[in-house]
């Protein structure tokens, strides 16, 4: 069948039509990568309750969600070799069964490593299906509906972890914490047989090498730089942490040096020689640090700060989360005017979000914290999505895949980054605190200060981008 599918590919040009079929293939994908996001942030809601259930604490607990992370960003390097090795429905179908395998064995954990194993198999089944999706878009829809069809895509990733919280404490106040794995079944099974039916084959396959070599390298890098995080958060800046750090620069270094000896590289080195779109993705990257942080930040400061129940911090997110619906006019927007419209006002309001919450951090209250996010959200919506589209024109279309995978590379590895680092900011203000209250508003304060400095250098990388962009012009 495959050999089918290859000379079909390669003797057939594939017409790019927007029609039913293809809007289907971007939905059935979308669902199942939805799916996987909302689970990044329902959980924060739950983490009280795992952490009483497990007996755990804090930088423990955070694995469920940085773990997972920091398996979506080593697993999406590898969509490239998979992409050109396997036809894309079977690449669904395994995304999916991995999806569901991981999501029952979490639903009914007896114990936390069981709950953890669990998140890593999710994981693993995320990290292919969401490079997938942003590859139908890059690989079959229509020169001139590319951004508006780019901000779909990127709107179910963005979506979703403003969803999340509301999701997961709507489900914790009418039952527990297995019913939120549990209730997003039905919709993964959904998006299995949609996918099976309409997913298209659109490039041809070939027999490429992987490479194992660059994926340890990834691997242990990536690993080292989550799990310096968390231990920082328990021991500072200790002789351990420093190793730890270290190993993670001399994995990326080793890793630099071996792709530009190796002819099949895990991630293509020339992406990174044209510096436009290497500042598109420190900006993807750090917003989604703050994106992550956000969602983690906000229910648990709600509820150990504030007092707020479940139900009420995980809406908080809410009203900011639905105008991240706006990505796709932000999309047609960059389509039909160019990116600098919609990015510059973007990137403004998300940075203005940060900088009101940590002025305000002292007198926060759960209403103020819900209209701070509605800037966030509107700029998310405007910005995000914009800024990958932008970041790949830069680049020849023979690398656009290459950079898409890095794209979404650096957006779950920012992600698993914000987790970690704005929990160890918050753990190190509650470590042997007697005043739970203060000490999380005292970490949360610190955070908010982090989220303006990372969003400060995504404002500025943004600046650089547009310029390197017209110079190179």
């Amino acid at each position: 069948m495959s050999d089918a599918m290859n000379q079909q590919a390669k003797t057939v040009p594939f017409e790019r039509v927007l029609d039913g079929k293809l809007i289907a293939s971007i939905v059935a994908a979308g669902s199942l990568s939805f799916s996987a996001v909302v689970f990044e942030t329902a959980m924060n809601v739950a983490l009280p309750a795992l952490m009483g259930e497990f007996a755990v604490d804090t930088a423990t607990i955070q694995w469920i969600t940085s773990g997972y992370l920091l398996m979506l960003s080593v697993m999406i390097p590898t969509f490239s070799f998979l992409k050109a090795r396997f036809p894309l429905k079977r690449l669904f179908v395994t995304a999916v069964l991995l999806f569901l395998c991981g999501t029952l064995l979490c639903a009914f954990a007896p114990m936390f490593p069981v709950l953890l194993l669990g998140r890593v198999i999710q994981g693993v089944g995320t990290g292919i299906a969401i490079p997938l999706m942003f590859s139908i878009v890059v690989d079959q829809v229509p020169y001139d509906k590319m951004g508006l069809m780019m901000g779909v895509a990127s709107l179910i990733t963005s979506f979703a972890p403003a969803v999340g919280p509301s999701y997961g404490g709507i489900v914790m106040e009418i039952a527990n914490w297995r019913w939120v794995f549990l209730c997003l079944v039905p919709l993964a099974a959904l998006s299995f047989v949609i996918g099976a039916l309409c997913i298209r084959q659109a490039t041809p396959l070939s027999r490429p090498r992987f490479d194992i070599v660059g994926f340890g390298l990834i691997a242990v890098s990536f690993f080292s730089l989550i799990f310096g995080i968390n231990t920082a958060s328990r021991e500072g800046a200790s002789a351990l942490v420093t190793a730890i750090f270290a190993v993670f620069v001399i994995g990326l270094m080793l890793f630099a040096v071996h792709a530009r000896r190796c002819d099949h590289a895990l991630i293509n080195p020339r992406v990174f020689r044209h510096p436009a779109f290497v500042c598109s993705v420190v900006v993807v990257a750090a917003v989604a640090f703050a994106i992550l942080a956000f969602a983690y930040l906000v229910p648990n400061y709600a509820q150990l700060a504030l007092g707020a129940s479940a139900s009420l911090s995980g809406t908080l997110l809410l009203p900011g989360c639905a105008l991240v619906m706006i990505s796709p006019i932000g999309g047609r927007i960059l389509d039909r005017a160019g990116a600098a419209v919609p990015i510059t006002i973007g990137m403004g309001l998300m940075l203005l979000s940060c900088v009101l919450y940590m002025l305000f951090a002292h007198v926060l209250t759960p209403m103020m914290m819900l209209v701070f996010y509605i800037f966030f959200g509107l700029g998310q919506g405007l910005g995000f999505s914009t800024t990958m589209t932008h970041g790949l024109q830069c680049l020849p279309e023979e690398l656009r895949t290459d950079g898409n995978s890095v794209f979404n590379t650096l957006q779950q590895l920012g992600g698993s980054v914000g987790v970690s680092a704005v929990t160890a900011v918050v753990g190190a203000a509650q470590a042997g605190a007697s005043d739970m209250a203060a000490a999380t508003a005292l970490g949360g304060y610190e955070a908010f200060i982090l989220l303006v400095g990372i969003i400060g250098v995504a404002c500025l990388s943004n600046f650089a981008a547009f310029r390197l962009k017209r110079k190179r012009q």
